[in-house]
C-alpha cells in the first residue's frame, strides 16, 4: 500500500524550522514566551503555532531591527520590571551621602495586607467593604465593563492625573523615618507624576494613547478635588473618547505613637509597594453617584487583573460611600500606590506592574 505524502513541512524542514525559532527566542524574547515555545514544540495541543506566531508578533511590534539597543530596552521594559531607573538611583546615591545626618524620628514597619485585612472575597480577589451596602461582589465581577476602545481611532482613551500631586515618599528603604522629612514634594521627579510616568509607560508600549495631566493641584489641600474634576471636565470636552480616569495617589499609615506603616509584598524579589484601589457609591451621605456599579465592575476587573498576574502586589479593594471624581466616567478610580513610608522606587517597580496589567485588561475592551 502507498501512502500520500501529507502536503506540508518535511520532518526535516520542521526540526529545523523549530530549532531556529527556538535559538531565536532564547535572544529575542521574554523568558515566559520562551518557555511556551519550548512547550508547544513537544506538546501540539498547547497550540505552539498560535503561540508563536503571537510571541514573535508582539517582538515585531515593538522592534523595528534597526537598532540592537532598541531591541534590549524593548525586552527589559516587557519582561524585567524589576529594575532601577537610573534617575532614582542618583536619588538614592544623594540620600544615602545624606544619610549619616539623619536622626530617628518615628519607626517605620512592613506589613503584608492580606485577606485578614478583607471583609469579602471572590474567587482570589479580597475587597473591604466600608459602606453601607451589602454587595455581590462575585455578581459584579461577573458583569462586563462600560468599556469600548474603537482602535482605529487616535484619540486618547485613557487619562491619569493627580489630585494630589505633591504626596510624595522615602527615599531610602529603612526602618525609621528622619527628623525633617516631608512627604510632600513639587518636584515632579519625586512625587505622584512620578509614579505616574511609570504607569503612562507601560500604557504607551503596549499601543494605548494616553493622557497624563502632571498639574499641581493641592498647593492649597483643600478644594484640591474640585480643581481636578474642573480640569477633567475640560479634558472630557475636548476629548470625548476618554473613557478610564485614574486618580493616582500615595496613602500614609500611621498609629498614635508616630510609627509607620509601609504595605510591602516581595514580588519576583524586590520589594513592591502595595496597590490599594478604591471604588466608591453612594451611601451615608454621599449622592451624585448614581452609577457607581459600573465603576465597581472595572475595579474588580483590574484588581483580578493585577491579582492574577501579581500575587500580593494588591491591598483589598475598598469599596466606600465615597464619590471624589470617580462619577466622572463609568471606568473612573482612584489608586493607591503604596504609603509615604514606601521608596519611590517600590513604588514606580508596582506602578510597572499595575500598568502592565491595566494594559493587558484594556485590550479586551478593543474594538
Amino acid at each position: 500500500m502507498r501512502y500520500k505524502r501529507k502536503k506540508g513541512l518535511s520532518f526535516c524542514k520542521m526540526f529545523c524550522t523549530v530549532s531556529a525559532l527556538i535559538v531565536s527566542s532564547v535572544f529575542l524574547l521574554p523568558s515566559e514566551s520562551f518557555a511556551k515555545i519550548c512547550v508547544g514544540s513537544v506538546l501540539p495541543c498547547m497550540d505552539f503555532n498560535s503561540t508563536v506566531r503571537s510571541t514573535i508578533e508582539k517582538a515585531n511590534a515593538s522592534f523595528n531591527g534597526n537598532d540592537k539597543d532598541d531591541l534590549e530596552k524593548t525586552i527589559s521594559a516587557s519582561s524585567n520590571k524589576a529594575y532601577v531607573p537610573d534617575d532614582i538611583k542618583k536619588l538614592i546615591e544623594q540620600a544615602e551621602r545624606q544619610s549619616p545626618n539623619d536622626k530617628k524620628d518615628g519607626a517605620i514597619v512592613e506589613h503584608l495586607y492580606d485577606k485578614s485585612s478583607a471583609t469579602d472575597s471572590t474567587g482570589n480577589i479580597l475587597v473591604r467593604n466600608a459602606s453601607d451596602r451589602s454587595v455581590d461582589f462575585g455578581n459584579a465581577l461577573a458583569q462586563s465593563p462600560d468599556l469600548h476602545i474603537d482602535s482605529s481611532s487616535d484619540d486618547p482613551s485613557i487619562l491619569i492625573f493627580h489630585t494630589h500631586t505633591t504626596e510624595s515618599y522615602q527615599m531610602l528603604d529603612r526602618d525609621f523615618y528622619a527628623v525633617g522629612f516631608t512627604s510632600r514634594s513639587e518636584d515632579n521627579s519625586k512625587n505622584m507624576v512620578r509614579v505616574g510616568n511609570e504607569i503612562v509607560a507601560q500604557l504607551q508600549s503596549a499601543g494605548f494613547k494616553v493622557i497624563h495631566d502632571t498639574a499641581i493641584y493641592d498647593k492649597t489641600y483643600n478644594g484640591a478635588y474640585d480643581r481636578s474634576g474642573a480640569a477633567i471636565d475640560g479634558y472630557l470636552k475636548k476629548h470625548p473618547s476618554i473613557q478610564v480616569i485614574l486618580d493616582i495617589h500615595r496613602d500614609a499609615i500611621q498609629d498614635q505613637s508616630g510609627t509607620k506603616t509601609k504595605p510591602v509584598a516581595l514580588i519576583n524579589g524586590k520589594k513592591a509597594a502595595q496597590i490599594m484601589i478604591i471604588s466608591g457609591c453612594e451611601g451615608d451621605g454621599v449622592t451624585g453617584f448614581p452609577d457607581w456599579e459600573y465603576n465597581l465592575r472595572f475595579a474588580l476587573k483590574l484588581q483580578q487583573k493585577c491579582t492574577d498576574n501579581y500575587p500580593q502586589l494588591m491591598r483589598p479593594l475598598l469599596f466606600d460611600n465615597r464619590r471624589y471624581n470617580m462619577y466622572k466616567s463609568h471606568c473612573s478610580l482612584l489608586i493607591e500606590v503604596g504609603s509615604d513610608s514606601n521608596t519611590l522606587d517600590e513604588a514606580c517597580y508596582s506602578a510597572r506592574l499595575l500598568g502592565s496589567s491595566l494594559a493587558e485588561l484594556l485590550k479586551d475592551y478593543i474594538s
